[in-house]
């Protein structure tokens, strides 16, 4: 969907020979970005190709080493801050979130702005009123009032959207803005931003997800290893043009390749009748009588729409939900798992949908990070860590992770690099059953490629494999078999010959089968 005016080419960004260095790093190398007023305009590369760090640079978080950024008519500005960024009409949503959990929704989204009485006093009516026209723009339904840790990752990414409208920027920033959220909610996005491009703003957009940048994009610039390879109109490109200039080679598309269940007389794991159990008088339960099954060597997929309880479903049974009740089997034999050690302890893995907030120790280093799920396997009375390094430095190179050294702290990785690592955990623990949430949220297509690979070897190797994922291609490529769930239960199965995205939809809106 092409939303550029082309009757007014008024350049309103234009960066030109941006220039940033990190020590040991030349992150990006004289690249040159515009954006045009009206323009939504996407910006692909794989992970570590320097969009962050440019995005970072227009925003105001990192200073530019060299180039020249001319901004809204002025030429040469100085974005010192970010508060400097917003009050040029620069306004970011960053991939990782940024919000305060403690904080009400509508204290996040006028931090430090909130409309007043006299003598500073908050004009709370008012603050509630303007927060909710904002969450009516982006069709979230929860209460302004509500703590902001009490949202799931979705409602949270929708709300970063609304504190970025509130700016009333003049460029809007979008990293990844659609990770965390459903079809309908990035439909919902989608009718966003064309009004803003209609009301004559400027969009960057960001996205591993090509197809969203040929329904939404008017032009799309390439960036490589922090180099600019060419700024294209999306109607003269092609997706396999991009992931060719993006990763300087031909990539072979990702086909629905089954894998092939063990035959067993009786599933590893059996889930019977999870129900949540309210613990107090206001709480309501969203799971109800979920019960299923996944064979040796099998990978189901629970899909769904946001808040529909995949995710709870996932924690109930990995022993970090508490308030349950159900009966879980493994082996046929009955299963106490009451903590995460438990589940571990059997052999059960969970990759958390949120790497940096329930996935990584962000302050460890590489090495400290894969091994941390299965430590006694360095030892019993101290931890060897010439082993933890060798062994790091193992799944470094089977998977490919680009890091200096496994000594490397963890959150100076790219985002698809920080969750190879997580991927390295639980292979180090060859789990009997692994749940995977969202495993390709926010990396790019060469790296995506790679984790299904790794997936699907897995369960060729006998692991039982529980994907979660709102990318609906990614379900049909992986899945034996797909659970939908809906308002806490499972709405229906699909078998792999009876999955489609039209399936998966009905059943995921209507509950009915088609």
């Amino acid at each position: 969907m092409d939303t550029t005016d082309h009757k007014d080419d008024g350049v309103l960004l234009a960066a030109r020979g941006i220039v940033k260095h990190f020590p040991g790093v030349k992150a990006l190398d004289c690249v040159d970005l515009e954006v045009r007023r009206g323009e939504v305009h996407a910006l692909v590369g794989e992970n570590g190709a320097g969009k962050s760090t440019l995005m970072h640079i227009l925003a105001g978080v990192f200073p530019p080493d060299g180039g020249q950024i001319d901004f809204a008519g002025q030429e040469n500005v100085r974005i010192a801050n970010e508060h400097a960024a917003q009050r040029l009409g620069i306004s970011i949503v960053f991939q990782e979130r940024s919000l305060f959990g403690d904080l009400s929704v509508a204290e996040n989204i006028f931090a430090g702005r909130q409309p007043t009485w006299g003598w500073g006093h908050v004009h709370r009516r008012r603050l509630w009123l303007q927060t909710r026209r904002l969450l009516d723009r982006v069709r979230l339904n929860v209460d302004p009032r509500i703590a902001v840790n009490r949202l799931s990752p979705a409602q949270q990414q929708m709300v970063e959207i609304a504190k970025a409208l509130s700016l009333d920027a003049q460029l809007l920033i979008l990293d990844e803005p659609t990770a965390a959220l459903t079809e309908n909610e990035t439909r919902t996005l989608f009718g966003v931003i064309e009004q803003s491009a209609r009301e004559g703003r400027g969009i960057i957009y960001i996205s591993h997800r090509l197809e969203e940048v040929f329904q939404i994009a008017g032009r799309v610039t390439v960036l490589k290893d922090g180099k600019w390879q060419g700024t294209l109109p999306i109607e003269q490109t092609s997706p396999d043009e991009l992931v060719t200039r993006m990763v300087g080679r031909e990539l072979a598309h990702s086909a629905a390749i089954p894998s092939n269940p063990i035959a067993s007389p009786q599933p590893i794991l059996e889930v019977r009748g999870l129900c949540d159990r309210p613990s107090g008088l206001r709480d309501r339960p969203l799971l109800k009588d979920v019960s299923f099954k996944v064979d040796p060597g099998e990978i189901v997929a629970f899909a769904g729409l946001s808040g529909a309880g995949r995710t709870e479903t996932a924690l109930a049974v990995f022993g970090a939900r508490h308030h349950i009740r159900c009966d879980i089997f493994m082996n046929g034999a009955r299963a106490c798992i009451r903590t995460p050690r438990d589940a571990v302890r059997l052999g059960v893995g969970y990759l958390s949908e949120d790497r940096k907030e329930s996935g990584l120790f962000l302050e460890m280093t590489l090495a400290a990070n894969i091994a941390a799920a299965n430590l006694r396997h360095f030892g019993t009375w101290w931890l060897s860590k010439p082993r933890i390094r060798q062994t790091a430095r193992q799944f470094r190179e089977r998977l490919r992770i680009a890091a200096p050294t496994v000594d490397t702290p963890i959150v100076n990785l790219s985002g698809g690099n920080q969750q190879k690592a997580l991927i390295a955990r639980w292979l180090l623990l060859e789990p009997k059953v692994l749940f995977v949430d969202e495993p390709t949220r926010g990396v790019d297509v060469g790296v995506k490629g790679e984790v299904h690979a790794l997936l699907r070897e897995l369960a060729d190797r006998g692991t039982a494999i529980v994907v979660i994922s709102s990318d609906l291609p990614e379900v049909l490529a992986l899945a034996d078999r797909v659970l939908v769930m809906r308002e806490g239960r499972i709405a229906g199965e699909l078998t792999r010959a009876q999955a489609s995205e039209d399936a998966i939809m009905r059943l995921a809106s209507t509950g009915l089968a088609a």
